[in-house]
Order: structure tokens, then C-alpha cells, then sequence
């Protein structure tokens, strides 16, 4: 089959990004084909220094940059200001990430911008949002787990935890992502481009919905179970005989009454007080709990596989990251680095099958020269 033209080819994004939000926005538009300039300031990107565990270069940095050209400059500076204004001039989409403020200060503001090049989509990314009282906030991904309450669900019941993984900002970039993508299909329609807002604390409060609505109609927030589901049960990890833990899942009464019959052998349980309905368990959870967990603690994983296949009762087994490269689900893409190839886990979308090769990530500044060739004053001008 021909090799077909990625979807967003022909487009420009010009991106004051840093750390994890923006640049996952991005990467997402240059994995679709789009031409990514990445503006950095002299020193760089500051999550090209988080860490050197990959490759000797920072592991968030090369899993968000890929595709991308990187532009040294300083928006105080007049010519590289002016510079960036005329490679606006030409672009689809500008995104940006800076402190609160700083953009507009430096002659990059969305409404200017707007106003100036019509068809330009701009996107705000911001940690709070603009006009309250957190807006000049210095927001980072755990500070917005704890200030948005995930934290406060998240964890055992001793105190809250962290989630494991830059969700506030992953989701950040997500929202932003679909929301460019939305913006460049009204564009065909009406001509013109979008103004877009997207902050960590509003991406990460969305996902707290079933908590606060929880919340607001119970008076009780959710509690922190640790491996376990708040309002269902039996739904939680589970020890085996061999130390490793199965996780299994109960959604509705059809499948508690099957895994009682064909899992724990025991199919009269569900009529047993305390067992009846999912409402009752989850108020009963240490005795539903423990029962269940008396019962795997004889068995080995084996035998837990077996007995849960068996009832089509939907489980896991809770594996550490040692595990994943191992997972016959996980699919890997190489990914070419200054410091040599790297390979990531795969974008999640598959397109007619198969994944898009990823570009290069780039090192700092590698496009400078070129970049400044191109939207040269004088050729500008010509």
C-alpha cells in the first residue's frame, strides 16, 4: 500500500513550550505530520535536565520532543522577537506555556496575535486559569494533585499519595491536543482560527466529577482504599499463595453471583447477609474483603487464572515497571536521539493499522541556523 500522507503535513506550530503540558500537545501534532518549532531559551528546556536515565538525556524530554526543531531564542530580545513574529505570520498554531502574563508582556498575547493573523490558533497553557485568585499560582503537577483533591483520594488510608505518573499535566496536554484538533477543523469551515485555554488544575478537575458529585450527594468524599475500588466490591487486589497479587474486578450483580458459584464455590453467598448487593458489600468491605482473601491466599497464580477464566470474571495480576517491557500488550517505536535510539512506548492510537514512525528529538538548538535562514528579514520581505 502507498504510504499516505500524515494528516496535519502542510502545518506549522511555533511552540514556547517547557516541561511536560505543552510539549506533550505538540508532540502529539508532530507525530500527525505537523512542523513543529520548538522555541528554548539559551539554556534549554529546563526538562532536558530532569533527569540523564535515558541515553545520558532526560526521559521526559525525549519521550515529548520527538519531531520537533529546536530555535534558541529570547522573546526580550527585539530581533529574536521580531523573528518569531514572522514565522507567526506564516503559522496555523501557536501554543505557549510561559508564567503567567509573560507572553503578553513580550507582544505574544493571544487577542494580539488573534487580531493580527486571523486564521492563527492560538492555546494558552496555564496551571490554574486566567481572572481568580490562584491564577499567578506557580502550579506543577503533584502541587495540582493536591490542590484539585486527587491526592486526598488517592493512596492508602494511612494518608494521601501521589499518582505515579505527571497525570495533571498529561491530561493538560491531552485536552489541549484534541482541542487544536477541533480548532483546524472549524478553521475549514469558517476561515478562521480559535482562541483555546487549558490549564492543569481544570483538566484534573474534570476527572474528579465522580468524586465530588460523590461528595456533594453522600456528604462523604470517597475513601483512600489503596488497590481497591470506593464503591464497588469485591474490586481490589488480592494476595496468592506465591506473594504475587491478582486483581480482580466485580461490576454488577450477574458477575458476583457467578464468581461466587464458579470462583469461590460458594454460590449460596450472595443471598448471605452482608453479601446481597453491591451497596450492601461496599459497607461490609472487611468481611467481603477478607473472605475473598482467604480464599486466593491458598491458590497459586495458576490456579487463580484458571478458576477466573473460567467464570469470564475480568482480572489482572498488579506487576511492577520490571514487568511492562515484558507485556505481551506493550508496543515499543524507536525513536532517534542525540545521545543515540531510544525506544518509547508507543503513541496509543493506531492509524489503519499501524503505527507513525516518530522524527528525531532534537538537540538544542540544532535548528537554529536554518530556521533563522529561512524567516529572514529580507527573504520575509521578498
Amino acid at each position: 500500500m502507498a504510504d499516505k500522507r500524515r494528516p496535519l503535513e502542510g502545518l506549522l506550530v511555533l511552540s514556547m513550550e517547557q516541561a511536560v503540558a505543552a510539549p506533550y500537545c505538540s508532540s502529539r501534532l508532530a507525530d500527525a505530520g505537523a512542523r513543529v518549532i520548538k522555541v528554548e531559551r539559551a539554556e534549554g528546556d529546563f526538562a532536558r535536565g530532569y533527569d540523564t536515565a535515558a541515553l545520558g538525556q532526560s526521559t521526559y524530554f525525549v519521550w515529548l520532543n520527538r519531531g520537533k526543531e529546536s530555535l534558541i531564542a529570547d522573546i526580550k530580545k527585539p530581533e529574536d522577537a521580531a523573528l518569531l513574529h514572522r514565522i507567526l505570520a506564516r503559522a496555523d498554531v501557536f501554543i505557549q506555556n510561559l508564567a503567567p502574563g509573560a507572553a503578553a508582556r513580550a507582544g505574544f498575547g493571544s487577542d494580539a496575535l488573534r487580531a493580527r493573523h486571523p486564521r492563527l490558533t492560538t492555546v494558552d497553557i496555564s496551571g490554574y486559569g486566567a481572572n481568580n485568585s490562584y491564577t499567578n499560582m506557580k502550579a506543577y503537577d503533584l502541587l495540582v494533585q493536591a490542590e484539585s483533591g486527587l491526592a486526598s483520594i488517592t493512596g492508602h488510608p494511612a494518608g494521601p499519595g501521589r499518582v505515579g505518573v505527571s497525570a495533571c499535566d498529561v491530561a493538560c496536554g491531552m485536552n489541549a491536543h484534541a482541542a487544536v484538533l477541533e480548532a483546524l477543523i472549524a478553521r475549514g469551515v469558517t476561515g478562521e482560527g480559535s482562541r483555546i485555554e487549558v490549564s492543569l488544575f481544570d483538566g484534573m478537575a474534570d476527572w474528579m466529577n465522580v468524586p465530588l458529585l460523590w461528595f456533594e450527594g453522600t456528604g462523604k468524599a470517597p475513601p483512600r482504599v489503596g488497590l481497591a475500588h470506593p464503591s464497588l466490591s469485591p474490586y481490589g487486589a488480592f494476595a496468592l499463595a506465591d506473594g504475587t497479587d491478582v486483581l480482580i474486578a466485580i461490576q454488577n450483580e450477574r458477575e458476583w453471583a457467578t464468581f461466587c458459584r464458579v470462583v469461590l464455590n460458594q454460590p449460596d453467598l450472595p443471598q448471605r447477609p452482608g453479601f446481597e448487593t453491591n451497596t450492601i458489600r461496599v459497607a461490609n468491605r472487611a468481611e467481603v474483603d477478607g473472605l475473598v482473601a482467604r480464599f486466593f491466599a491458598t491458590l497459586s497464580r495458576e490456579e487463580a487464572a484458571r478458576l477466573l477464566d473460567a467464570g469470564n470474571i475480568a482480572y489482572g495480576f498488579v506487576k511492577s515497571v520490571a514487568d511492562l517491557p515484558h507485556h505481551p500488550a506493550l508496543r515499543r517505536v524507536p525513536v532517534e536521539t542525540p545521545g543515540g535510539t531510544a525506544s518509547i512506548i508507543a503513541p496509543a492510537p493506531l492509524v489503519d493499522s499501524a503505527p507513525r514512525p516518530l522524527g528525531p528529538v532534537p538537540a538544542l538548538g540544532a535548528h537554529d541556523a536554518a530556521i533563522r535562514a529561512e524567516f529572514a528579514e529580507a527573504r520575509h520581505a521578498a
